[in-house]
């Protein structure tokens, strides 16, 4: 009989499933069993899903389980190498050369050496969950350095010598899919898609991140939240603030403001757009809760 990969304890998607629910991340079986593969088998873990569906907070819950730092890469439109990689402290090592005089200094010393989130997982892969989010919003170069980074875990800085990590770190790469990623890049993956949760599932998720807010304002706020979603919304309110409103509302009613003119006065808080808050306002009487509680 083959034996279980053991992770941290875990042995199975079930036991991983438990852990992060655990850890308030309420994770169904189908990302709990993406999440324990990549991790049993060493790859990757691609979470594609719209804004907000909860993909970060994944590879952050994750990092809890397995009792590891987060270490993020933000990527961005123009992000390159150095950005993920190291830089040299330029301001440092002038100083250095300044305050010398005669002497000799080692300019490319670790005193002088940045690191960014790529070096960090290598030098520490047991200690670290490295999160590459958003990465549909880098360019197709910066993807193509990611791929030769993913297949052999290696930094090679001139000066000092190659960084190779003993064995792969864990690594999460998020995207909103804002662009196709390279099919080259999803083959080195175990990939799952996140959606936004149903109903019932998301109103267990308010409560679970919102102790103040009652079981029936939770239910109430995400109905509206469902409906929201169904408009042709520049920015739809993600579970984040799903969970922001009903806070928000709930904070609002227990100083005196009633319903459903708490939910009105903290729309703010669920969409964040100017176009998509003008674009609603006519229909956001039949949309808001009422009696929430």
């Amino acid at each position: 009989m083959p034996v279980r990969p053991t992770i941290a304890g875990i042995s199975s998607p079930g036991e991983l499933r438990q852990a992060l629910i655990a850890a308030q991340y309420l994770a169904d079986e189908a990302l709990a069993t993406a999440a324990y593969l990549a991790l049993a088998l060493g790859k990757p873990l691609l979470l594609e899903g719209a804004p907000g569906v909860g993909k970060t907070e994944a590879a952050k819950a994750l990092g809890g389980v397995l009792g590891r730092n987060v270490v993020r890469l933000q990527c961005f439109e123009g992000i390159d190498a150095a950005s993920a990689l190291y830089e040299w402290n330029y301001p440092r090592q002038m100083l250095a050369i300044r305050q010398a005089g005669e002497g000799y200094v080692n300019l490319y010393s670790e005193d002088y050496l940045l690191e960014r989130p790529l070096l960090t997982a290598l030098r520490s892969p047991a200690d670290t969950v490295l999160l590459i989010d958003e990465i549909d919003r880098a360019d197709h170069e910066f993807e193509a350095f990611l791929l030769e980074f993913l297949s052999d875990f290696t930094i090679s800085i001139p000066e000092t010598g190659t960084v190779r990590a003993a064995r792969p770190p864990v690594v999460v790469l998020t995207s909103n899919r804002t662009r196709d990623l390279h099919e080259a890049l999803r083959r080195r993956c175990v990939y799952h898609w996140i959606d936004y949760p149903d109903a019932e599932q998301e109103a267990a998720i308010v409560m679970a991140r919102a102790s103040s807010v009652a079981e029936a304002t939770a239910r109430a706020v995400v109905a509206s939240v469902g409906m929201l979603r169904e408009e042709p919304l520049a920015k739809p309110p993600g579970v984040a603030e799903t969970v922001e409103w009903a806070e928000a509302a709930t904070l609002l009613n227990a100083q005196g403001t009633r319903w459903p003119e708490a939910f009105r006065r903290s729309i703010g808080v669920a969409l964040k757009d100017h176009d998509d808050l003008t674009y609603i306002e006519g229909r956001l009487t039949a949309i808001l809760p009422g009696e929430a509680a």
